[in-house]
């Protein structure tokens, strides 16, 4: 359908959608423009699960072979409160650095044919000119702001203030660390994402970000105060702000951003530029190559590019409708940290896992964790009894069958079917 594509933004959704199209119809002419120079992004480490490895298997397995070399794995997550810690067994994450991802998935672009056009900035006064302009330059799109009354954006600000840091401790497992002050919780969440480090994210209430003095301070003097408090699970590892020479707010609130319509013309959003989710419930990337994965496939199947834009946008809205509330739950769990991080930390962390729950803000904390409790057990035999349902069955069957047979052949009265339909 779309002969000419123009990309804007080589994050993974730009780059992962020119691969897609490439891939469908080499005869495609398809252009990403990226702002910054090749090598360059900011972030860390990114998080995914097998899901979405599958479905990379499936649409192009030579970069989801090269994504899964590079990823290292967990399936524990481990909670430190204060001078306590545990221990969970979970479903399989994984997690890649950001600079790795985008080299892979630029050069099996390349391999395809796309061209990549770096250091391009493209504003809204200057598009590309192109059967299809797609805009997956981020939350601050210029494409999108341009445009802005059409679109309609919406940005909500949340109310915690978090900083995305970096440090060489490689952990082994999901972890979180929460750690009391004389001013409230301070809590971080660390992840692995290769030999050489892992992401951590720090996040806070704003009276304890300015009652620590994080509001003030500069970069090196906020880094060594985080060192010193979750000195115990960075063992001796430093913090370093940035990946990349690009500037960042300090200290930012997440803003949730959503649009009324996410097409106008031949010019579509993708991505973060179509909507964003709470950073907490790790999904960012997986949505934006999933949205990749839906526009390609409205591109293939739909006869005309006006159905293509608007069957992707009613696919993608549906399927965004449980994480967007997923995520917006995660972020108020944190926002009310104060309510669960006195449970022991069994409890406190079992609760942290259904911070997704819309049922858990309206229950007192232990009595859903009792429930809660109470429910997976209930669950647990429901999942033995339908393994071992039918095993049963056919023994008890067999005994009776046996049992008929014996009598039959003594010539007892009694002697009758093991079943009666």
């Amino acid at each position: 359908m779309c002969v000419k594509v123009a990309c804007v933004g080589g994050g993974p959704a730009g780059l992962y959608l020119s691969i897609l199209l490439k891939r469908q119809d080499p005869a495609h002419d398809v252009t990403v423009y990226e702002r910054d120079p090749e090598g360059s992004t900011y972030g860390w480490g990114v998080t995914y699960w097998r899901g979405l490895l599958d479905r990379l298997r499936e649409l192009d397995p030579g970069s989801a072979r090269a994504v899964e070399e590079h990823s290292v794995r967990w399936r524990d997550g481990v909670a430190h409160v204060g001078g306590l810690a545990t221990r969970h067994h979970g479903d399989e994450g994984f997690g890649i650095g950001r600079h790795r991802l985008l080299a892979i998935l630029a050069a099996r672009a390349r391999e395809l044919g796309v061209r990549l056009e770096f250091e391009h900035p493209v504003t809204g006064a200057n598009p590309p000119a192109a059967d299809l302009v797609v805009a997956a330059d981020g939350a601050g799109s210029a494409l999108r702001t341009h445009h802005a009354d059409h679109f309609g954006t919406e940005i909500t600000g949340g109310r915690d203030h978090y900083v995305w840091l970096g440090t060489t401790k490689v952990f082994d497992a999901f972890t979180f660390a929460f750690v009391e002050t004389d001013h409230g919780w301070i809590w971080a969440y660390g992840y692995g994402f290769g030999p050489e480090g892992s992401t951590c994210v720090v996040e806070c209430a704003p009276g304890t970000w300015t009652g620590l003095g994080l509001d003030r301070a500069d970069e090196a003097e906020g880094l060594g105060l985080l060192e010193k408090l979750f000195a115990d699970v960075l063992d001796g590892h430093p913090l370093s702000a940035r990946s990349s020479g690009r500037a960042s707010a300090a200290w930012p609130v997440f803003r949730t951003l959503t649009n009324r319509t996410w097409s106008r013309d031949n010019l579509v959003l993708l991505g973060d530029a179509a909507h964003t989710t709470h950073y907490s419930i790790g999904a960012g990337t997986t949505l934006a190559l999933e949205d990749a994965m839906a526009l390609a496939t409205a591109l293939r199947e739909r006869d005309t590019l006006p159905d293509a834009l608007a069957h992707y946008e009613r696919e993608r809205r549906a399927a965004l409708l449980p994480v967007q509330s997923a995520a917006r739950l995660s972020a108020q769990w944190y926002e009310n940290l104060p309510r669960y991080i006195h449970l022991p930390p069994e409890q406190m962390f079992a609760l942290l896992g259904q911070r997704h729950s819309p049922l858990l803000p309206h229950l007192p904390p232990r009595l859903y964790y009792r429930i809660d409790r109470a429910a997976g057990r209930l669950e647990t035999l429901r999942r033995v009894k339908r393994r071992l349902g039918p095993v049963i069955a056919r023994t008890v069957q067999a005994r009776r069958l046996a049992a008929g047979d014996g009598r039959a052949r003594s010539g007892r009265p009694d002697a009758v079917p093991a079943h009666r339909g």
